[in-house]
């Protein structure tokens, strides 16, 4: 295996040896580049030795620099992976992939389960589809922390719930990272009757056993779209459902905390709304090791929308916005929204919670409402002088909805102009002082 280089930065270390597109990147002090988290570690030595296949003779050379310790040289590749991202093996049966409409861009439709993409980004990986060689390379590398959906600690039942027969074994690499110093953070997605009560227990026993290299556990609650024909038969979280989840969650997690001043596992927001019960406070969520899975992202808002608000001083000018957001945050909004209006008191702000008609009802949070839902509900609304949706609804890029509308298009369609914020509570509260009506 060897890397193509694609370009080399005009005056770098890597142009001053002659390095040039196209040649071939083959090794890094004796040790094989393959992707980028070869390169990316072995590139941090001081003094490298690279064995590059030239493009035009193919004949092989061996180049000596000297550098910084993180200083770059210059090479850039056709991909950031270096590589090409690696496909899920898996057919689980809560995919939410496999949930989604016909006709939409081909990205959303790649299941993707890349080891890399969890060091690189944050992503989950279930393990499936790596080998016992890659597992020693990253012991070898150190590299932490990685992300990891377990689902259940029963083997058998993973394999099971991911139809794949390999699931089950799989889970030793879970304790041999554990054992190697690896840092783990983990995700169980639950779908009612089947790896929550009791295997809930257990799984939550079996990675506690594990601490402190495994560092989070977040219990997320399966997301059931209106596209489920010939799929796995699932049911939706209910008042009652949701609230033995939680029963199940903080029981373990008050008896870890007793014992090792750490909770180590929580349940998602969405499970308190399910449950119809209070979220809890920001200090019970220790560090907020697991806001990329919905948990504690409210309690966050909230604390520092509040703090903001105490700062920033009162003045009487007139503001008249509006904020588009998903069912389950617009309550907390609205609650936060009336504190803001006690200081600011010419301050005009609607609420709008978006109705998923796109994927369905159940469908509840702010990161899958689409623009074609924002615009057929908003139409004929009052709106003010601006409208303001939090980023999660954009993907990375920030330059599209999920069924590829535009913020342009949102702004043409409802004859305003759009404000996109980030979910945190200060940036959305400075999203709406800042608009002021002249």
């Amino acid at each position: 295996m060897a890397v193509i280089i694609s370009n080399v930065a005009p005056g770098s270390l890597a142009a001053k040896k002659k390095i040039g597109a196209g040649d071939t990147l083959v090794s890094i002090n004796g040790n094989q580049i393959t992707d980028v988290l070869d390169y990316q570690f072995y590139i941090t030595e001081t003094v490298l030795r690279l064995v590059i296949k030239r493009k035009e003779d193919k004949h092989f050379c061996v180049l000596k620099i000297k550098k910084q310790q993180y200083e770059d040289i210059g090479l850039e590749f056709e991909t950031y992976l270096m590589d090409q991202q690696r496909t899920c093996t898996n057919s689980c049966i809560f995919c939410f992939v496999d949930q989604m409409p016909p006709g939409m861009r081909d990205s959303l439709y790649f299941k993707d389960d890349d080891a890399r993409l969890s060091f690189l980004f944050g992503n989950y990986i279930t393990l499936t589809n790596l080998k016992q060689s890659e597992i020693d390379r990253i012991i070898k590398m150190k590299i932490s922390p990685i992300n990891i959906s377990v689902h259940t600690t029963n083997p058998k039942l993973r394999c099971e719930m991911m139809h794949n027969r390999f699931a089950g074994e799989k889970l030793d690499y879970v304790r041999q990272l554990s054992k190697a110093g690896i840092t783990i953070n983990c995700q169980l997605v639950l779908c009612p009757g089947i790896n929550d009560g009791e295997e809930l227990k257990r799984t939550l026993s079996d990675l506690g056993s594990l601490y402190p290299n495994i560092q989070s556990v977040a219990c997320v609650p399966v997301g059931l779209t209106k596209y489920r024909e010939g799929l796995y038969p699932l049911e939706r979280y209910h008042r009652e459902t949701a609230r033995e989840v939680i029963r199940i969650v903080g029981d373990f997690a008050e008896d870890f905390y007793q014992k090792h001043g750490t909770r180590l596992a929580y349940a998602s927001d969405e499970f308190y709304i399910r449950a119809e019960l209070p979220l809890p406070q920001d200090d019970f969520y220790e560090d907020f090791a697991q806001l990329e899975n919905g948990v504690g992202v409210i309690a966050m808002l909230r604390t520092d929308f509040r703090d903001l608000m105490r700062e920033l001083p009162e003045d009487g000018k007139a503001r008249n916005v509006s904020i588009a957001t998903g069912t389950d945050a617009a309550p907390f909004l609205a609650e936060l929204v009336d504190e803001a209006k006690k200081k600011w008191h010419n301050l005009t702000c609607r609420i709008y919670p978006i109705r998923n008609d796109f994927f369905g009802e159940t469908i509840t949070v702010a990161g899958l409402v689409t623009a074609q839902d924002i615009i057929k509900q908003l139409q004929g609304k009052e709106l003010g002088d601006v409208l303001i949706l939090p980023n999660c609804m954009l993907r990375h890029e920030q330059d599209k909805f999920l069924d590829d509308y535009t913020v342009a298009d949102v702004e043409q369609a409802l004859a305003v102009r759009v404000k996109v914020t980030g979910t945190e509570g200060d940036e959305l509260l400075r999203g709406i002082l800042e608009e002021v009506s002249e």
